[in-house]
């Protein structure tokens, strides 16, 4: 077994298309595409994303995107990537040892890795779950699914839907649009959300909304953009920009104007769009990772994913080993919300690493 190190740029259109190949034995999520890794490398202008390819027996085994820096490696992407794995053959050994050293770093931090990628579960310090709804079937046999799991999501966003309808206008839903004024209005959303609640702009690293930017100008059914929009009249009430591959859309970029709050326009949205789902070769819509009440009443799939990090022997290896230890330590005390404080400055600082 080799590995080879290149940038997505120079990844030849076999590569291209093998990778994909594999991505449909159980890595569908976009995220996982060599179109991910290319879209990035495109948007942040920089030398820093790396594709790692296995070879073994002549023949292309697996793939994994990265962003190599100096020391440290990290998912390609980050913060805006939601999944990470080795896409491969069922039965490729990997060896995430050999696939630091082969990236050229000291230490790789993986987050959000699937965990059934069982190499780097001895690596793993934590984990999440990432909450898909597969309407295969179709939507109404999805409706009558939650239905008969005691979830009355679908119905209550039914009668908050005539209720609007009644109180201010006509609701009209539309996939995949073509419109610039939603898109900056929903960035704009955000933008004005992170400043409200003390979070990092994401978009004020440029790199970030260039690569929003040229997905959106995607055009097509495979990988790429799309943007959903829900209007109440003419005003624009909640809006989408969701990450897109056959089979899955992945929902990314959310918002909705405060003004409709009461008649949970997020929540209409998503019911839109699910419904709106038989008509494509879509048949997965995965909401992410979060412990969000909707997540749970939606979702009827469940990806458990991992964080954590591979080193060798290093300083930088050294130092993140001691800031889990200090997070685990923070976390056993009885002190409540200051408990998480240390948790929440170490994601905090890997989004400012990821974005400059």
């Amino acid at each position: 077994m080799t590995i080879e190190l290149i940038r997505p740029r120079d990844l030849s259109a076999a590569q291209v298309e093998r990778w994909r190949a594999l991505q449909q034995q159980g890595f569908e999520n976009p995220f996982l595409s060599p179109d991910w890794a290319l879209a990035v490398e495109r948007a942040q202008d920089r030398r820093q994303t790396r594709v790692a390819v296995f070879h073994e027996a002549g023949r292309d085994r697996g793939f994994f995107a990265a962003r190599v820096d100096t020391a440290t490696a990290m998912p390609a992407g980050a913060p805006m990537c939601d999944y990470q794995a080795v896409v491969s053959e069922p039965d490729l050994r990997i060896d995430p040892v050999a696939l630091v050293r082969a990236l050229g770093v000291n230490r790789l931090d993986f987050g959000q890795m699937l965990e059934r990628q069982a190499a780097f579960a001895p690596y793993a310090r934590g984990g999440a779950v990432s909450h898909i709804i597969d309407i295969d079937a179709g939507f109404e046999a999805y409706q009558a699914e939650r239905k008969a799991a005691g979830v009355g999501v679908l119905k209550d966003a039914a009668k908050k839907k005539r209720k609007i309808e009644r109180e201010l206008g006509p609701v009209r839903f539309t996939a995949f649009s073509r419109d610039r004024g939603d898109f900056d209005q929903l960035i704009a959303w955000k933008r004005a959300q992170y400043r409200a609640t003390g979070q990092t702009d994401i978009f004020a690293a440029g790199w970030t909304l260039r690569l929003l930017e040229q997905l959106f100008e995607a055009d097509g059914e495979g990988f790429g953009g799309g943007l959903f929009t829900l209007h109440v009249g003419d005003r624009l009430a909640a809006a989408q920009f969701n990450l897109r591959q056959p089979p899955v859309i992945h929902a990314w970029i959310i918002s909705h104007d405060a003004a409709f709050e009461r008649f949970s326009p997020g929540i209409l949205l998503f019911a839109e769009l699910l419904a709106a789902m038989d008509a494509t070769p879509f048949t997965r819509l995965d909401l992410g990772c979060g412990d969000y009440r909707f997540k749970f009443e939606l979702a009827n799939v469940s990806e458990p994913t991992t964080h954590g990090f591979v080193g060798l022997p290093s300083a930088a290896t050294f130092a993140r080993g001691a800031a889990y230890g200090f997070v685990r330590a923070a976390e056993a005390l009885p002190m409540g919300r200051v408990s998480q404080l240390p948790a929440k400055a170490m994601r905090r600082l890997d989004r400012w690493r990821g974005l400059h």
